[in-house]
């Protein structure tokens, strides 16, 4: 198994994508993640309630789609303590179909690096159907001193 680099705050550069990760939500994840956080609402498991809720589908939680667009960005600095803030804005539903799931596309840019308090801010943008799903979705890094 191959342990991923750290990065050194002193390598990074403005605008780099720094992570990028595929991979597809299923109808189990939602499950998990219900009995895990006690969101039991039916919207996220049962497509007739959905449906019947006006809904285009079952959805995924809101919090699932941000906590692992976070994940994303923990992976790749290698340490969750050095995030500092995270925010994000939930714009669109994500659609688990029963049978294929969820394509989401994840990505995490820097777009803003201060040398005197050695934060970063990277922006990350995750995309469902070729639509950004959350919004201003930010992770605020602090790197320790030299």
């Amino acid at each position: 198994m191959t342990v991923p680099a750290v990065p050194v705050f002193e390598n990074l550069v403005l605008g780099d994508i720094v992570a990028k990760v595929d991979l597809v939500l299923t109808r189990d994840d939602l499950v998990r993640y219900a009995g895990a956080s006690g969101d039991m609402n039916p919207i996220h498991f049962n497509d007739a309630i959905a449906a019947a809720a006006g809904l285009p589908g079952v959805l995924a939680h809101g919090m699932l789609t941000a906590g692992i667009a976070l994940q994303v960005i923990v992976d790749w600095v290698g340490d969750p303590s050095g995030v500092i803030s995270y925010e994000t804005r939930f714009t669109r539903p994500v659609v688990v179909d029963a049978v294929d799931g969820a394509d989401l596309s994840i990505a995490a840019k820097i777009a803003r690096i201060d040398s005197t308090t050695r934060t970063v801010r990277i922006d990350v943008t995750v995309m469902h159907k070729g639509q950004t799903v959350l919004g201003k979705t930010q992770a605020h890094l602090q790197f320790p001193g030299a």
